[in-house]
Parts: structure tokens; C-alpha cells; sequence
């Protein structure tokens, strides 16, 4: 389960679950965008991207068979931090990345860690200052956020909510 850290009109921003990991938090972490609503392909802009969720569309993702792209393909953003000192040939600095096929992303992941709730809570701060300041959104615009009380990592806060529990540390254990 990916989650939450912060949440506006714009969208989502979110810490992926630890089975998606592309890149460790040492070589510079990972981050997800997803837009507010369900969106299967992205148009316009001046962004430096590919076109992420084709894993969606692999016969082997569930359910597994052949699948038409509107149906399964989620449009989302990564955010690929990057490292001077990296240490891993896929992250190498001034290379592009290297992306495991689909079949090997779980064991790729488990060797990465994902960022910190301290690294994460530094990213949100700064994130909401600057839709804030830079880009003009307004408190109604932007969920109110706070680290939670089990685990330390930012998440919006419901109306009302205490103690404040992130979705993670609020789910059943399996």
C-alpha cells in the first residue's frame, strides 16, 4: 500500500509501498504523484518523463491476461531522487536509470529502503510551502497534514481525528 503524505487539489503525494520501490532512499528515494481523479494517460507540459503503468498492462500483473490500457493503466509520476555518490550501476550518476523487467520488481525492491518519516516530513514541509507561496493554493485547497503518532511519517489529518493515525499504522495487521 502506497502512502499518503500529502494531499491537495492537484493530487497526491505519496511514499510507495516497500514491494515498489525503484530507487533507495541512499541514492535518492522514491516518490509518486498521482492526479486527483483517475487518469489512464498524461497530455502536455514541459516535463522530463516516460509513460509509467505499462507494468499494469504486462499479462502476468493481475489479473493476469491481455488488457486494454483504459481499464488498467493509472497515470502517476515518479519522483527519482538522484545521487552523486551513488553506489548502484542502475542509479549511476549522470546516467539514466535502469528499470528491472517485470517479473524481477519485487526482488529488485527489497533491496531498497524507503525514505525516512524525518526525510519524508522535510519533503512535505517544503512541498506545502511552496503550494503555498510559489504556486498560490490556498488552506481549503491543501489537507491539513501531521506526522503520525505511530510511525512518525506525515499524512493528512481528518477533521476531528485523534490520536492521528496514518492509514499504514491504521490498517489490520494480515
Amino acid at each position: 500500500m502506497n502512502l499518503t503524505l500529502l494531499r491537495s487539489d492537484g493530487g497526491f503525494l505519496t511514499l510507495p509501498d516497500r514491494t515498489s520501490l525503484l530507487v533507495s532512499r541512499e541514492n535518492g528515494g522514491n516518490l509518486v504523484v498521482n492526479p486527483p481523479r483517475p487518469v489512464w494517460e498524461r497530455s502536455g507540459g514541459c516535463v522530463n518523463y516516460w509513460e509509467a503503468g505499462n507494468w499494469a498492462l504486462n499479462d502476468e500483473a493481475e489479473p493476469k491476461g491481455p488488457k486494454r490500457a483504459e481499464s488498467y493503466r493509472q497515470m502517476h509520476l515518479h519522483l527519482l531522487g538522484r545521487s552523486r555518490a551513488s553506489t548502484d550501476p542502475s542509479w549511476k550518476w549522470g546516467e539514466s536509470p535502469r528499470f528491472p523487467a517485470f517479473a524481477e520488481k519485487q526482488s529488485w525492491a527489497a533491496r531498497f529502503e524507503r525514505l525516512t518519516a524525518a526525510e519524508c516530513y522535510q519533503i512535505v514541509s517544503r512541498a506545502d510551502e511552496l503550494l503555498r507561496t510559489k504556486y498560490g493554493l490556498l488552506s481549503g485547497q491543501i489537507a491539513r497534514w501531521s506526522p503520525c503518532d505511530a510511525c512518525g511519517y506525515p499524512s493528512p489529518v481528518a477533521i476531528g481525528e485523534s490520536p492521528h493515525i496514518c492509514a499504514e499504522c491504521g490498517r489490520a495487521p494480515t
